[in-house]
């Protein structure tokens, strides 16, 4: 290689500065984007160390020991607040307040039991925010608190087998729309694959839906638990459909929607169930009961259908105890003794005591004896409420297939 002349040798040298020069601009670029960003990047002030502490007291509803129970509720612009506590006989109870804007109440010990109640605000109707389990079904109608019982009571949730509840949809072809179904399983019917079931058909009330009954204020599924553990009940499968067909009292009680109810039963719910469940075949193997409206519906699909029914009950029903009810015309020779008695192997009625239905129920029975017609009566102490009906539907779990 020959040598480079002068202007060869220059021109090399100032490259290599220019490269040199270059490599340094890059550098000290970089390394002032690296010192603006670390100056522009905001302090981490954030912290999980509160999360280990213990949780506040709770605000509302609180129950004490005694069986007593305190409310609270913040509405600082407030002038009155009431307390409306229970189903029945609701009296309002005055809050006070303090002076951090709180009004607060300690209302007097109450038996063990399951309690609706809501807050009037300057006599506006509310939930009690902080408490999360409320009593629901056409509408939201209050929040529920639980007083345990010593020993536990017999609707209350308790450390025994519990069974698992599924939810159906299944189109309605009397009713041309899709309905909602909710079917509960003892824990039986997956510690024994073998076995085969029998099924409680379970009816709601008129501002109820087909998830009430097993909601806390119904606790159809944990009192039958409860009694399958003390061996006081066979173990079963409960169905519960939507009993309204237009999301009115009169769209679950009149005769073109109880004839449309039925069918569904008949045609489309039964079925369903005998289809995809374990259950046992025939008559003996099905009840069929409920609440206020949906008593009145399984009182009168149960006797039209003894063909698919052994066991009828029905608890508070309107439509029985109207002063006009006539039991022949809903139900034209059916009411006999010789109809009844061959093939029910229990009818129960049942009404609370304080109930403006209990004096038709009374009549009712009345006639039933009269007749002949072998019933079982059942009054329970309360009125048009829940707790008369867990009490009711207790009593008549342990009655039913027993063979």
């Amino acid at each position: 290689m020959g040598r480079l002349s002068t202007s060869q040798s220059i021109l090399i040298m100032k490259n290599k500065y220019l490269y040199k020069l270059g490599k340094g601009i890059i550098l000290m670029a970089s390394l002032f984007v690296t010192i603006n960003a670390t100056a522009q990047q905001p302090a981490n002030t954030y912290s999980i160390k509160s999360w280990w502490g213990p949780p506040p007291p709770k605000f509302s509803p609180v129950v004490n020991t005694d069986g007593s129970i305190t409310f609270r509720v913040k509405a600082p612009k407030a002038h009155t607040v009431n307390l409306l506590f229970g189903e029945w006989d609701i009296k309002p109870q005055a809050f006070q307040k303090d002076t951090g804007d709180v009004w607060m109440l300690t209302i007097a010990p109450v038996q063990p039991g399951i309690y609706s109640y809501v807050f009037s605000i300057d006599g506006v109707q509310t939930l009690d925010m902080m408490n999360p389990v409320t009593k629901i079904g056409t509408q939201i109608y209050s929040s529920v608190v639980e007083v345990p019982g010593t020993p536990a009571r017999f609707d209350e949730l308790q450390n025994v087998p519990h069974g698992v509840m599924q939810i159906w949809r299944y189109f309605s072809t009397p009713l041309k729309r899709t309905r909602g179904l909710n079917v509960y399983l003892p824990q039986q019917y997956f510690s024994e694959p073998k076995r085969k079931f029998p099924v409680l058909y379970l009816r709601h009330g008129g501002g109820d839906d087909e998830t009430s009954w097993t909601q806390p204020a119904g606790s159809a599924n944990i009192i039958l638990e409860n009694l399958i553990a003390q061996h006081k009940a066979m173990p079963m499968i409960i169905v519960m459909t939507n009993g309204l067909t237009d999301g009115t009292w009169a769209g679950g009680s009149t005769s073109q929607a109880m004839n449309a109810l039925e069918q569904e039963l008949m045609t489309e719910v039964i079925p369903l169930v005998e289809k995809s469940y374990r259950v046992l075949p025939g008559r003996n193997n099905r009840a069929i009961t409920g609440l206020s409206m949906g008593g009145g519906q399984a009182f009168v699909m149960g006797l039209r259908n003894l063909d698919k029914f052994a066991w009828v009950g029905e608890f508070s029903a309107g439509l029985l105890s109207d002063k006009d009810f006539n039991v022949d015309v809903l139900l034209p020779g059916v009411m006999t003794a010789n109809n009844l008695n061959n093939k029910l192997k229990l009818f129960w009625i049942g009404c609370g005591t304080d109930d403006p239905r209990y004096p038709g129920h009374r009549l009712l029975v009345d006639q039933l004896n009269k007749r002949g017609i072998h019933n079982e009566f059942h009054d329970t102490p309360g009125g048009h409420e829940w707790k008369v009906w867990r009490t009711e539907l207790q009593g008549f779990m342990q009655k039913i297939f027993r063979q």
